[in-house]
C-alpha cells in the first residue's frame, strides 16, 4: 500500500487538493449565498440544497471550462509549435506529429505498448489523439453547463428586478456571460505562457516541469539528455 501511494503520489496529492477546494469553495459560497439572500429578507439555503443549486454548479462549470480549454490548446499548441530553450516544447525541427517509429505504433510498437497503439485504422487514430479528445470533450461538456446554469441564475435575477426571461440563445450571446468567460480565459492563457517563457530562464531543482539547473537557457531539457 505504501509504495502504492508513492508511485501515485502526484495524483492523489493533487485529487486531495482539488476535494478541499471544491469542499471549501461550496462552504464560503453557501455562507455569502445566505448572507445575500438574508439582506434580501428571502429563506435561506441548506447546504445539499445550495451545492446542487444553479449557482453553485455555474461557479464551478466556469472554472472547470476554462481550465480544461487551456490544457486543450497547450496540447494542440505543442504538437506544431516550439519555443526554442523551455522544458514544455519540443525542440525546434521536431515540429509536428511524429514518425510510427518514433511514436512505437503499428509495426514499430513494443511487446508492452498498449493494444490500440499496435493496430490501425480508426482505434489507431482515436487512441493516438485520446488526451486530445477527451480534454475537449470535457471543456464542452463544462462550458455547455456554466451556459445553462448560468441562464437559470440570469433569469432568477431578471424575474427580480421585472424583466423578461432569456433564451438559451440570448444568454449566450449576452455581454454577462462573455464577460465571466474571457476573464477566465485570459488568466489560464497568461499562465501558460508566462509558464513557458519563465521555464526558458528559471529552474526549480528536482521538477519535472524545470531543465536541469546548469543547463543553458537556450536548450530544452530534451535537448541536454
Amino acid at each position: 500500500m505504501r509504495r502504492r501511494i508513492r508511485d501515485h503520489g502526484l495524483s492523489i496529492a493533487f485529487l486531495i487538493i482539488f476535494f478541499l477546494a471544491l469542499a471549501g469553495q461550496s462552504i464560503v459560497g453557501l455562507a455569502y449565498t445566505n448572507e445575500q439572500l438574508e439582506q434580501h429578507r428571502q429563506p435561506t439555503l441548506g447546504y445539499l440544497e445550495y451545492v446542487t443549486s444553479s449557482d453553485f454548479i455555474v461557479d464551478v462549470a466556469e472554472n472547470w471550462q476554462s481550465e480544461f480549454l487551456q490544457f486543450f490548446l497547450f496540447i494542440l499548441a505543442t504538437v506544431w509549435l516550439v519555443q526554442r530553450g523551455s522544458p514544455e516544447s519540443k525542440k525546434p525541427g521536431d515540429e509536428g506529429v511524429g514518425s510510427d517509429s518514433d511514436q512505437l505504433v503499428g509495426e514499430y510498437a513494443r511487446s508492452d505498448s498498449p493494444s490500440w497503439a499496435r493496430v490501425r485504422g480508426v482505434r489507431l487514430w482515436v487512441y493516438s489523439n485520446s488526451l486530445l479528445l477527451v480534454m475537449g470533450a470535457v471543456f464542452v461538456l463544462s462550458w455547455l453547463a456554466q451556459s445553462l446554469a448560468g441562464r437559470i441564475v440570469a433569469n432568477e435575477e431578471n424575474t427580480q428586478h421585472g424583466y423578461p426571461p432569456l433564451t438559451w440563445w440570448e444568454y449566450v450571446g449576452s455581454a454577462e456571460f462573455w464577460n465571466r468567460t474571457l476573464q477566465n480565459w485570459q488568466s489560464e492563457f497568461l499562465a501558460v505562457g508566462a509558464m513557458v517563457v519563465f521555464s526558458i530562464y528559471l529552474r526549480q531543482r528536482g521538477s519535472n516541469e524545470s531543465k536541469p539547473v546548469g543547463v543553458p537557457h537556450h536548450t530544452s531539457s530534451v535537448e541536454s539528455e
